[in-house]
């Protein structure tokens, strides 16, 4: 397995991965703008980008996945949440779907609270073991903190899904298990991010403020901690539903 991160715009993590010697990668999160970056990493690599998936539909930046997918041939992919809502044809994807990259194996995981279509990346290297190794939690669950709640306006029902979901399908995995998530500190997508961009299930168990907490003082926490909204925020949502 080869495995890119990438810090972009806004405290933005993307992330380019896949399986060399089968020659084939997938684009997670690509900022606008980054398109040659992929183009070039894949490259490098000798691989062909096949799988352009955006965790979400962002609203802190503009997506640079349907271009990178139409620059490369890739299918982009969301959550089948989107399906009639987004305006352009896109691959759906839907919780337990299992994508093979060559000898590397994505699970998609939904994982609604930040937003209904929030979706977590369990990533295993068949070369190496049948567990998973790492998660692209996207931003649900950040290094040190969780995401912000308050983008579909139901702020209190979506913290408390943020909170079920962390702890039923996250929190169970292997505290082995790598998290690389959307952002990284400075991000207007969670409050009290820390500035190092990868962790792991077992130091977030232990160390993550946000985690020790019951479920009606998590959501308490994170709605009385919301950052401001981006300042183009509508404009980015509708530019990445295709609008």
């Amino acid at each position: 397995m080869f495995f890119r991160q990438l810090l972009a715009k806004d405290a933005t993590l993307s992330y380019f991965f896949g399986c060399g010697s089968c020659h084939v990668g997938v684009a997670v999160d690509p900022v606008l703008g980054d398109e040659d970056w992929f183009i070039n990493e894949a490259a490098k690599q000798d691989v062909k980008i096949t799988h352009v998936i955006d965790t979400h539909v962002h609203a802190d930046h503009y997506t640079g996945g349907r271009a990178l997918a139409d620059l490369t041939g890739a299918a982009y992919c969301l959550h089948e949440s989107n399906a009639g809502r987004a305006k352009y044809p896109f691959e759906t994807l839907k919780d337990g779907q299992r994508i093979e990259i060559g000898n590397v194996f994505i699970n998609v995981l939904h994982t609604p609270g930040h937003t209904p279509d929030s979706i977590c990346l369990l990533v295993a290297d068949q070369r190496r073991a049948e567990t998973p190794w790492f998660v692209l939690t996207g931003d649900t669950l950040f290094v040190g903190s969780a995401g912000r709640p308050d983008l579909a306006g139901k702020e209190t029902e979506m913290a408390g899904q943020i909170y079920d979901t962390v702890h039923q399908r996250l929190l169970t995995l292997p505290p082995e298990v790598e998290v690389y998530p959307g952002h990284t500190s400075g991000s207007a997508c969670g409050a009290g991010i820390s500035g190092k961009p990868m962790s792991t299930i077992g130091f977030e168990k232990r160390w993550n403020p946000m985690l020790s907490l019951s479920r009606d003082e998590f959501i308490a926490k994170l709605t009385e901690s919301i950052p401001p909204r981006p300042a183009e925020m509508d404009r980015m949502v509708a530019f990445n539903l295709g609008n």
